[in-house]
């Protein structure tokens, strides 16, 4: 692996949970943004990283230019044509595009995405986070070559060690979050956010989009929000809302616990 695919990994491992968004890596005076977004997506397609992207520009399909030239019968809204209509003269950026709300925009153009009259023009890399995949490889396969000059900072060096010291504990069963094949019972629910909140440093303060990964399945979304409502009758657990959306993604986002008023419960809290 050349030096600067690795200098990427460690610079993940100075982030909180290893993640981090794509403008906070930083590599070296000489490395482009263009330069450092194609070293991520590289290491994406190694597995080493995830990443999300955002979408920049939208173009219409054959589809979509072909059913502009229909009449109303067609079955899209009103909001849906003026979509299409905007991107008549080509590509356009989905800022260009004017609507009262910009998540309902985004939403549109999303449905009209999956109904084959957009397409994707320009994505932006938004976050990066490490894999268990890239993990592995640094704790156990990484052997420094003959070529190419790595300069280690202290910080750097720090991480690295701190990262060995606790990848090495999970491996042995200590403070790692296990894994269901059944459904768990609700104490069996809790421990895990307990384990997990320690496992990733969350400080009582679990994102549940964690605790969804580990657990569906074996069990359903709304079998584990009602397992978490039970706790929280029981005065065993608390779930609060996000306030730095901007910190997450939109999926992440979703893995909350939608609310009547006021968006989603996302963070879960242990009463010790």
């Amino acid at each position: 692996m050349d030096v600067i695919y690795l200098k990427f990994l460690l610079k993940l491992l100075g982030k909180q949970l290893y993640r981090t968004s794509i403008s906070q890596v930083k590599l070296n005076d000489k490395t482009s943004a263009a330069e450092r977004n194609r070293i991520c997506r590289q290491l994406r397609d190694r597995k080493f990283v995830d990443c999300t992207e955002e979408i920049v520009k939208i173009k219409l399909t054959p589809s979509g230019q072909a059913l502009l030239k229909l009449d109303n019968t067609v079955p899209i809204d009103d909001a849906e044509r003026k979509i299409l209509q905007a991107c008549q003269k080509g590509a356009i950026a989905r800022s260009e595009i004017k609507f009262k709300s910009a998540t309902t925009r985004d939403e549109l153009i999303e449905k009209l995405i999956e109904k084959g009259f957009l397409v994707v023009a320009e994505t932006r890399l938004k976050e990066v986070w490490l894999t268990d995949a890239g993990k592995e490889f640094l704790a156990k396969e990484y052997q420094p070559g003959s070529g190419g000059n790595l300069t280690f900072s202290k910080q750097m060096l720090g991480d690295y060690l701190t990262f060995i010291r606790k990848y090495f504990s999970s491996a042995t069963g200590n403070g790692v979050a296990p894994s269901f094949t059944d459904k768990p019972s609700d104490e069996e629910i809790l421990q895990l956010i307990i384990d997990l909140d320690k496992e990733l440093g969350t400080e009582n303060y679990l994102p549940i989009f964690h605790l969804r990964e580990k657990l569906q399945p074996p069990l359903s979304r709304e079998e584990l929000d009602k397992a978490l409502y039970r706790l929280q009758r029981q005065d065993k657990l608390e779930m609060s809302s996000v306030v730095e959306a901007s910190l997450y993604t939109s999926e992440q986002l979703r893995a909350g616990i939608p609310q009547d008023i006021g968006g989603y419960l996302f963070f879960l809290i242990v009463n010790h």
